[in-house]
């Protein structure tokens, strides 16, 4: 069994709004996360962490949605990784594998999410990444080019990260052991010595994080 954990408990106070809400070809941004991984055939149920204040919106987009599999609704924590670890906690008891994904990040693919699990099974956890092709440059203190960075064996991470539920919790357990803070649930399996594939999604993949993300957006899911 495979359960997805759509982690939506942030305020995305950077747009002044919440970006979650924002509608985008026709659905607020969380409502078509929402729906790629309800309609995903290798997806079995969908856990979305929420802020508590939040519960009605996400109630009402239910409704909008008619999700075919089972979801639940958990209350958020503190912090990203406390978010990810309530999400943990309310798999069905069945799962096996879970699939961790940004509630702000609209146009994963089907095909990202099948090559993801794939290599998951494999190895215990993947991630969907992208290479960085753009030159890159580490700057000084004072805002001028320092050095070149070399980007061969770089790559920007994204979500669906997905992992053995089993390797997942352990990961975060030394997380709360350690007090270590993470940013990605990958870092967590870093601390636990647990390899994850990188898994390149082949579509673009973009998290609204600002305003102007909105227009590509957009575009893709018309596409």
């Amino acid at each position: 069994m495979v359960s997805a954990v759509i982690v939506a408990a942030g305020s995305g106070t950077r747009m002044g709004a919440d970006k979650l809400f924002l509608e985008v070809a026709g659905l607020p941004v969380v409502g078509h996360t929402w729906r790629r991984f309800d309609g995903h055939p290798e997806i079995d149920e969908v856990v979305l962490v929420i802020r508590e204040n939040a519960r009605a919106e996400f109630e009402a987009l239910a409704k909008q949605l008619s999700p075919t599999k089972p979801h639940c609704f958990v209350e958020g924590g503190e912090e990203r990784q406390d978010s990810v670890g309530n999400g943990l906690a309310a798999v069905n008891p069945d799962c096996q594998f879970v699939a961790i994904q940004d509630g702000a990040r609209p146009c994963t693919s089907e095909n990202a999410i099948i090559a993801t699990l794939t290599a998951a099974r494999e190895t215990g956890a993947a991630v969907t990444a992208a290479k960085v092709i753009d030159t890159l440059k580490e700057a000084d203190g004072i805002g001028r080019i320092a050095r070149n960075v070399d980007r061969t064996h770089l790559w920007a991470v994204q979500t669906p990260q997905i992992f053995s539920l089993e390797i997942i919790r352990n990961a975060m357990a030394a997380v709360r052991e350690q007090g270590a803070s993470v940013t990605d649930d990958t870092a967590a399996c870093e601390l636990i010595g647990q390899p994850v594939a990188l898994v390149d999604g082949g579509a673009p993949n973009p998290k609204v994080t600002t305003s102007s993300d909105l227009l590509f957006v957009e575009l893709l899911l018309r596409q």
